[in-house]
């Protein structure tokens, strides 16, 4: 019997109570990036839709982002481009300041990092609030990148991150969802 990727996913990603803080499920991926087959058949399922497509490159947030990124842009022969908190990156940077459900942060991208009209994937493991990919988005665009898509394992869609993402023009491709927070 073949098992369905909800199923494969489901098996593989573990929930941890009150993380951060009381409240939340918070759902881990690493127990999926762990799990070899997990991890091949979420990055192929990632991948698939874009597979034959012209993209030059596929941003990650940071960190979890970053390897999952990091796989998607091997499968794609694309460049790779880290998105990571203010004051991580050692060149010229452009920064965007986003909203998190706590108050503000800001992220960063090398300035070089992506040319006028390059196709560009965003890439993280989760999409909850939005206000992390929405800065994302906003970042790359400034830049003047052609976002494809917003690629996440899991959507929160009860936090109404992906709408936020939808509403910009952004086409949201999510492997699986979990209700609540």
């Amino acid at each position: 019997m073949k098992t369905t990727l909800e199923d494969t996913l489901l098996s593989s990603i573990r929930t941890i109570k009150d993380y951060p803080k009381p409240g939340i499920l918070f759902r881990d991926i690493t127990t999926l990036l762990g799990d070899a087959r997990a991890f091949r058949r979420a990055i192929d399922e990632l991948v698939y839709p874009y597979a034959g497509l012209k993209v030059d490159k596929i941003a990650g947030i940071e960190a979890r982002g970053f390897i999952l990124g990091g796989a998607i842009a091997h499968q794609l022969s694309a460049g790779f481009v880290p998105i990571r908190k203010k004051g991580k990156l050692p060149h010229e940077t452009v920064r965007v300041a986003y909203s998190l459900e706590y108050g503000l942060d800001e992220m960063e991208m090398h300035k070089d990092a992506v040319q006028p009209g390059e196709k560009v994937i965003l890439v993280d493991d989760l999409i909850a609030t939005g206000g992390t990919a929405e800065g994302a988005v906003k970042l790359l665009t400034q830049m003047g990148a052609d976002i494809v898509a917003a690629c996440f394992v899991i959507d929160l869609p009860d936090l109404g991150g992906r709408r936020k993402l939808e509403n910009l023009g952004v086409t949201v491709r999510t492997l699986i969802a979990f209700e609540g927070h």
